[in-house]
C-alpha cells in the first residue's frame, strides 16, 4: 500500500493498452465506458495514464487539460486492487502533473451512488459544487452526478 506521499510511476496509454483497460473497465463499473471512448481520447491527445504493477494494469486515468482546469474524466484502480491507497495515489500523481503545467482548478463528475469515490475525493480535498440532474445512466432511468472541484494552486 503506497503511503500518503508516495507518487506511483505512470507511462502514458496507448492504443496497445485498450483491450487490457477495458477488461478492468468492465468489471470495475456498472455502466463502464466502451472502448471507442478510450480510443478517441488517445486519438484526441487527452492525458492518459497508466499505472503498472508486476506487469499487469492495476489502474489508469483520463484527464483533460482546458486552459488553467484540469478536468478528470475517468479514473479506475482494478477491483482487486481497491481500498489499498492506490487511488489516492495514483489522484496524487495526477495532481503533480496538472501542477507541473500551471493548472489551477481540477474538476470532476461522480455518481451520487458512488459512496467509496466520494469519500476518496473528499479526503483528497475536493468540494461539492453542483450537480447535473441526470447525468448518468442507471438501471432504471438516470442517476444525478455531484460536480467536484479541488483548487491545486495552493499545492504549488
Amino acid at each position: 500500500m503506497p503511503a500518503e506521499h508516495d507518487l506511483l510511476p505512470l507511462r502514458p496509454m496507448t492504443a496497445e493498452d485498450v483491450v487490457n483497460v477495458m477488461a478492468i473497465e468492465e468489471r470495475a463499473f456498472p455502466f463502464p465506458w466502451t472502448e471507442g471512448i478510450f480510443r478517441d481520447c488517445i486519438r484526441q491527445g487527452y492525458s492518459c495514464w497508466i499505472y503498472e504493477r508486476e506487469g499487469e494494469i492495476a489502474g489508469y486515468a483520463i484527464v483533460m487539460f482546458v486552459l488553467d482546469e484540469m478536468h478528470l474524466l475517468n479514473i479506475c484502480i482494478r477491483p482487486e486492487e481497491q481500498g489499498r491507497g492506490l487511488g489516492s495515489a495514483l489522484l496524487k500523481t495526477l495532481e503533480r502533473i496538472a501542477q507541473g503545467i500551471k493548472v489551477e482548478t481540477c474538476f470532476l463528475e461522480v455518481r451520487q451512488s458512488n459512496f467509496s469515490a466520494i469519500r476518496l475525493y473528499l479526503n483528497a480535498g475536493f468540494n461539492e459544487i453542483g450537480q447535473r440532474k441526470g447525468y448518468y445512466p442507471a438501471a432504471i432511468g438516470r442517476e444525478d452526478a455531484i460536480v467536484m472541484a479541488k483548487t491545486l494552486m495552493s499545492l504549488l
